[in-house]
């Protein structure tokens, strides 16, 4: 079953393949979801402390009937988290919404706060200040996975030349419509693994006739 399938991450750690997104799931909807999920087979739940449903999802967690390490778990730091004060005590307020003691994965959420998304401004010194909090946060035993998101090729060069641990993961925006192949030949060469979010195109990809045609011809769903 494809939900029970790995990847080995560079750090010999075994993610599965796909996941569930809890983007727009409320708080108090995300406990039942996670438990429907757990249902179906879904071992990878990933949220963010920017949804605003960490202690739901945790509760699903816990709540699920399968035992902590049966789960991978992953959330975010908040993009606006640009200090190692901030992210450090960030990680801790996850851990403690969410009821557990430790996280599978971890990630920097953005290399810039949303607001400046892709801006000029790139942020180097302080995703290295927040890179710095995620490494002792592995150190300390709270995080197993540590890795970034939405980071491009000069925002990975930046850690990359001073880190103590290099990012395992980088998450991006991935599909059939929008997949920058430099990027991607970038991190497979870095033995970063990449993790596709929003695969479907937000739902866009339902639509494109081009795709159920072939959906069609296959007999598969397009999902």
């Amino acid at each position: 079953m494809i939900l029970q399938e790995t990847y080995t991450l560079a750090n010999g750690i075994a993610i599965p393949k796909l996941g569930l997104g809890t983007w727009f799931i409320d708080n108090n909807k995300a406990a039942q979801a996670v438990r429907t999920a757990a249902e179906l087979g879904y071992r990878l739940i990933d949220t963010a402390q920017a949804y605003g449903n960490e202690r739901g999802v945790g509760e699903g967690i816990r709540t699920c009937g399968l035992k902590r390490e049966e789960l991978f778990v992953a959330s975010k730091v908040a993009a606006e988290h640009k200090t190692y004060e901030d992210a450090a005590r960030s990680i801790d307020e996850t851990l403690e919404k969410m009821g557990l003691t430790y996280l599978d994965q971890m990630l920097i959420h953005s290399p810039q706060p949303w607001r400046e998304f892709r801006a000029e401004k790139r942020y180097f010194q302080e995703n290295r200040a927040v890179w710095r909090a995620l490494e002792d946060a592995q150190a300390a035993g709270k995080v197993r996975v540590i890795g970034v998101s939405n980071f491009l090729r000069d925002d990975l060069e930046n850690l990359l030349t001073g880190c103590r641990v290099r990012p395992a993961v980088n998450q991006l925006l991935l599909h059939i419509a929008g997949t920058d192949l430099p990027l991607l030949d970038y991190c497979t060469q870095q033995d970063i693994r990449v993790e596709a979010y929003s695969p479907i195109a937000h739902g866009e990809a339902l639509k494109n006739p081009a795709i159920t045609a072939m959906a069609e011809k296959y007999g598969v769903s397009v999902p």
